[in-house]
């Protein structure tokens, strides 16, 4: 008998628990994870982990018109200055002096539409890189530079969101879901779009994409039209080397099909 009764009256308990774990939870379903430390989903696919193998399996360098290097790649995988595990340094030794162009790296496979995680820790003052969406559109990546072609801008396109920034020495993190140009009979009737989230805060919501900067040692397309000739053809994820100790880790990827001109998550 008393048996009977501790069951009736543990069962309420644990549907009430089980309730407010539920309501809890809800909010978050269907969310990506986003900032520092964010882990893949499952659809996910990785770009770089830390290991050699993988950075050779899925990159390699863009042989843009002032590249100067050679495989295998120079980047060299150094221990994390701050947590376990490997980073990717950005440093090639024929970029030094800023040359952006030269040294360059490329993923292989090529992107439509798709959410992107990467993380990025600058070393040194000034530290400059970047991360190229479809190898043509720039994310900066710069220390101390608040202006429209600074820090976390889709460069030349808006305000730098510097206030998200972690500092020097420390990672950093960008989530980007970016819908590619969409063309009719090879003619652009929409632009490029982009939202972003830089250390957790949402700081661009839609970004209509005009053009490609940078000339063409910067990417696909820099050089046609002065960068307003956007071609219809995905591209590969691009990081870019200037010959600065800037750190890479914990990059994956996720295509998606965009329908609807939208980016937001």
């Amino acid at each position: 008998m008393p048996k009977i009764i501790f069951y009736r009256g543990l069962l309420p308990c644990l549907g009430i628990i089980l309730i407010m774990s539920l309501l809890v939870a809800i909010p978050y379903f269907g969310k990506k994870p986003i900032g520092v430390g964010a882990m893949p989903p499952v659809s996910t696919e990785i770009l770089f982990d830390g290991t050699r193998e993988l950075l050779d399996e899925k990159w390699t360098y863009w042989e843009g018109p002032r590249f100067s290097s050679e495989l295998p790649i120079k980047w060299n995988i150094v221990p994390d200055p701050i947590d376990d595990g490997f980073v990717l340094n950005s440093n090639d030794p024929y970029a030094l002096g800023g040359q952006y162009g030269t040294a360059d790296i490329v993923t292989k496979k090529k992107y439509g539409d798709f959410r992107l995680h990467i993380e990025f820790l600058i070393k040194d003052k000034g530290g400059n890189s970047g991360v190229y969406l479809q190898n043509r559109f720039e994310i900066q990546i710069v220390d101390g530079d608040k202006t429209s072609h600074g820090l976390g801008t889709i460069i030349n396109e808006t305000d730098s969101p510097y206030f998200a920034y972690n500092g020097l020495e420390k990672w950093n993190a960008f989530d980007i879901t970016f819908r590619s140009a969409r063309f009719k009979d090879g003619v652009l009737f929409e632009k490029p779009l982009v939202t972003m989230y830089f250390n957790g805060h949402k700081v661009h919501s839609n970004v209509e994409i005009k053009q490609v900067w940078g000339g063409a040692n910067s990417g696909i397309d820099g050089g046609n039209d002065e960068g307003r000739g956007i071609t219809d053809s995905p591209e590969g994820l691009k990081l870019q080397s200037e010959g600065y100790n800037v750190l890479f880790r914990n990059i994956w990827i996720e295509e998606l099909t965009l329908n609807k001109a939208d980016t937001n998550f």
